[in-house]
């Protein structure tokens, strides 16, 4: 599946349909104008030299036409993280990649206060040179048939990368990973079996694209399969979001615990009466929030699990087969297996081990680095770098990642598993975070820093009934805010920065 071309095809069958409601802009963009949109954009975009172009825009008809014209024009879109070091990640990326044009938008540039950086052009600008000989071109040619549109466009073919996105930089630098057509067609596919979606479908649209899971489940699963795209471009504004949804009623919405989080606690009852599929993902689900849905608004958060190089899906629960605190079932066109961490020997069921995952979903590689893609990737197995088990139903439950596992007095402690513990143990409105510092004693022992007043004396009496003493805190640091990656997980490395400079200073 080429994606492009597929959404070339929905466009010309679904032509009166809304493809895109931009609830930023306030635009409603039907396919036929969708598809006019992305011609007169591949004809802008081709004159740009570089094969790859960098893409900084929020979630929007904007990026979505922005992307699909630059893939019609023959370039690959390199999606740039706008979320944090806006202006450090756009250089990080040319210098990676070996690009110099990066399509922005000015209002975006402006809120974030982002400095210029040599290479940007604004879409907005963009948009002033289209002429009435460009949308009368692109009218004629999207008459035209599908076949005949296609064959307009530069040869395309399912190895071929669509995009480049890079990894959190959550726990090291981030690495661009090369996602073919070939890897989210498939991903698309093993979704579409998963949880049984229409065309008939609406998604609420509020992940950024620089993050896999929206650019695959809220971009190219809807547009793949002419799905309205009900699009905003702040995934942070709580109060706004819940609104939306009972005004557009869209089916199925995407995201990640902490967003959900933030719209549980600002939505009215009814207003999410459309959703039939709430599906997390990103980071762990907690029990409470599930709990929360269930009771507000009688629905069931569907966990799922994925990484960059997967495009990102690799299992999911169902609506008839869910499984509370799993990450569900594998796709079926998917292979998983669990490893022993230290001899690399396939475990039995229900044994704790690394995940390992096989399919058309895995990336093409690390973009010029063939020495960590070699190092991840093994007969066709992509070392996830997670710890977790699979069931005798065919659940996978996650155990955290392995570099979330320390050592302390010769025990290995999973820093998520205290975490879960002591997020159960908080108010809602305190974040937590665990980190480990080095003791000269039992190697390592283990910070929380936390966004609130705690007391710690009752918290540490709790814990010890669920955790031995070796994977409790002995030290809760206080700080304003922990700060989150664009997808809304705690940056690891940040955070423990922050820790080891304070007790450094202390």
């Amino acid at each position: 599946m080429i994606l492009h071309h597929q959404f070339i095809k929905m466009a010309k069958k679904f032509s009166k349909k809304m493809a895109i409601i931009d609830c930023t802009t306030e635009k409603r963009v039907p396919y036929s104008k969708a598809l006019i949109a992305s011609l007169i954009l591949a004809k802008k975009f081709k004159k740009y030299n570089d094969k790859y172009i960098g893409v900084m825009i929020p979630t929007s008809a904007g990026s979505f036409l922005t992307t699909i014209g630059l893939l019609m024009a023959g370039k690959v879109p390199v999606m740039i993280n706008y979320s944090t070091g806006a202006a450090i990640n756009c250089r990080y990326a040319q210098k990676k990649c070996g690009f110099k044009t990066i399509i922005v938008s000015k209002a975006l540039i402006e809120k974030i206060q982002c400095r210029p950086v040599k290479g940007f052009i604004y879409i907005e600008d963009i948009m002033e040179t289209i002429g009435l000989a460009d949308k009368l071109g692109a009218a004629l040619k999207s008459k035209m048939s599908c076949s005949s549109i296609i064959n307009t466009l530069p040869k395309a073919t399912a190895d071929d990368n669509i995009v480049i996105l890079f990894t959190s930089g959550s726990e090291k630098e981030p690495k661009a990973v090369q996602l073919t057509h070939k890897n989210l067609g498939s991903n698309i596919e093993g979704i579409m079996e998963a949880i049984p979606l229409t065309s008939d479908d609406s998604i609420m649209s509020i992940l950024p694209l620089f993050h896999v899971f929206g650019f695959n489940t809220n971009f190219w699963l809807p547009m793949s399969q002419g799905m309205t795209a009900v699009t905003y471009a702040n995934p942070l504004d709580y109060k706004r979001i819940p609104k939306i949804i009972r005004e557009e009623r869209p089916t199925m919405i995407t995201g990640t615990p902490i967003f959900f989080n933030g719209f549980l606690r600002e939505a009215s009852p009814g207003d999410f009466n459309s959703i039939v599929y709430m599906v997390p993902g990103a980071d762990k689900t907690p029990a409470a929030l599930r709990k929360g849905y269930k009771e507000q608004h009688n629905i069931e958060l569907l966990e799922g699990y994925g990484a960059t190089e997967t495009s990102p899906v690799v299992s999911v629960n169902r609506l008839n087969a869910n499984r509370p605190g799993s990450i569900g079932k594998v796709l079926f066109n998917v292979k998983v297996r669990i490893t022993d961490v230290n001899t690399g020997k396939s475990l039995s069921t229900g044994k704790e081990g690394k995940i390992l995952v096989k399919g058309d979903l895995i990336m093409k590689g690390y973009f010029d680095d063939l020495e960590e893609t070699s190092l991840r990737i093994t007969d066709g197995w992509y070392d996830t770098g997670d710890m977790g088990v699979l069931d005798d139903e065919g659940f996978l439950w996650h155990k955290g990642r392995l570099k979330r596992f320390v050592k302390i007095g010769g025990e290995m402690v999973s820093l998520v598993k205290t975490e879960s513990v002591l997020e159960e143990l908080l108010p809602a409105n305190i974040d937590c975070c665990i980190v480990e510092v080095p003791d000269p004693r039992k190697g390592a022992r283990l910070i929380a820093a936390v966004t609130g007043e705690v007391d710690k004396k009752s918290l540490v009496k709790k814990m010890s009934e669920q955790l031995p003493s070796i994977a409790i805190p002995n030290k809760f640091i206080i700080f304003e805010e922990l700060p989150k990656m664009g997808s809304g997980k705690m940056a690891f490395r940040q955070i423990t920065d922050m820790v080891r400079k304070q007790i450094s200073d202390s």
